[in-house]
């Protein structure tokens, strides 16, 4: 063992993959211009697509690559950008993986049950379904803050009337992330507060992600999810509909179809890896925002980000003096 950052290192450490929203023009840059591992990702990534998708990422415009369509496909890149260059300069490999909502997709990049061109392909058609099952304007998404799951679930369900309002989210530590039909979701939120939630924060998204609003995107990722080749994965990757390790390539489809309009239980699949014996967990790709969600859920466990050469290098000289 070693300490990272005044973090602990070990051997049993989780690979953590973000999803949508940690999308920021430059993401990937500092990556691609220092390791021929990532310009590799990102060259195969843009051939897959047959667009400069790494030119968006390094320099926008970021309303550009902040559409559902672009965002999911440059994150999972970035993510396994950063995967590719961390395994190259650590001996660390994951007891587990898992990631939150489109981060399953890298997720299971990371496990070898997924190709990274099937799966560049597949998030960037999932972006193109999520955003077409929800006309502009119908559908919200808001955070609510301070109130248990099943508080929030509970009031969702009384101000749903004939339209949708759903939790979509399970982020733990208090925040449970809400969406919809806009006016469901704006009297949730209404209901919420008279309930006692520290806050209501309505949401910059393009479309009600992880409810019944999304059934039509669902439905259209399906077959495509029929044509790509699965392999096992050679670790357990915890997915977001059950919060639970799966190593069955023949569930795996099932799994990501049903993600799209199923909650992301991601506390109860914090809580599952620290089940699984995991001590350290390991935010690959960018933003930090799952090593604070982590923090909230499951304190004792060590946490390192490896989005960045700076992150990547201390993770790996922790890791170096720990096997020593």
């Amino acid at each position: 063992m070693g300490v990272c950052g005044g973090q602990v290192v070990s051997l049993e450490a989780a690979f953590l993959f973000p999803g949508q929203g940690s999308q920021k023009v430059g993401m990937g840059r500092a990556l691609h211009d220092n390791f021929p591992e990532a310009r590799a990702v990102f060259a195969e990534v843009d051939d897959v697509l047959g667009y400069p998708l790494s030119k968006l990422c390094f320099e926008g415009p970021e309303a550009e690559l902040t559409l559902t369509a672009n965002a999911q496909p440059a994150i999972l890149t970035t993510s396994v950008a950063a995967l590719r260059v961390l395994a190259a300069r650590s001996d660390v490999r994951p007891r587990a993986v898992a990631g939150h909502s489109l981060g399953e997709y890298s997720a299971l990049v990371a496990a070898g049950a997924l190709s990274l061109a099937d799966a560049a392909r597949l998030v960037r058609m999932r972006g193109e379904f999520m955003q077409d099952a929800v006309p502009a304007g119908v559908g919200a998404m808001a955070a609510i803050l301070g109130l248990s799951a099943e508080d929030v679930a509970a009031l969702c369900r009384e101000a749903a009337g004939d339209e949708v309002v759903s939790p979509a989210n399970l982020n733990g530590g208090g925040q449970v992330v809400i969406a919809g039909h806009k006016q469901a979701v704006d009297r949730a939120c209404a209901a919420a507060k008279a309930r006692g939630a520290k806050r209501a924060i309505p949401l910059s998204v393009s479309a009600p992600f992880h409810c019944a609003l999304m059934k039509p995107a669902a439905e259209r990722l399906a077959p495509e999810l029929e044509r790509v080749a699965v392999n096992n994965p050679e670790v357990p990757v915890v997915s977001n509909v059950e919060a639970a390790p799966n190593q069955e390539a023949a569930r795996v489809r099932d799994l990501l179809a049903r993600q799209v309009t199923a909650p992301v239980r991601w506390e109860e699949s914090v809580q599952c890896l620290a089940g699984l014996g995991v001590d350290t967990v390991v935010e690959i790709g960018a933003g930090n925002v799952l090593g604070g969600l982590v923090r909230r859920i499951a304190p004792a466990l060590a946490i390192h980000a490896a989005g960045d050469p700076d992150s990547i290098a201390a993770f790996a000289q922790a890791r170096e003096t720990a096997s020593q």
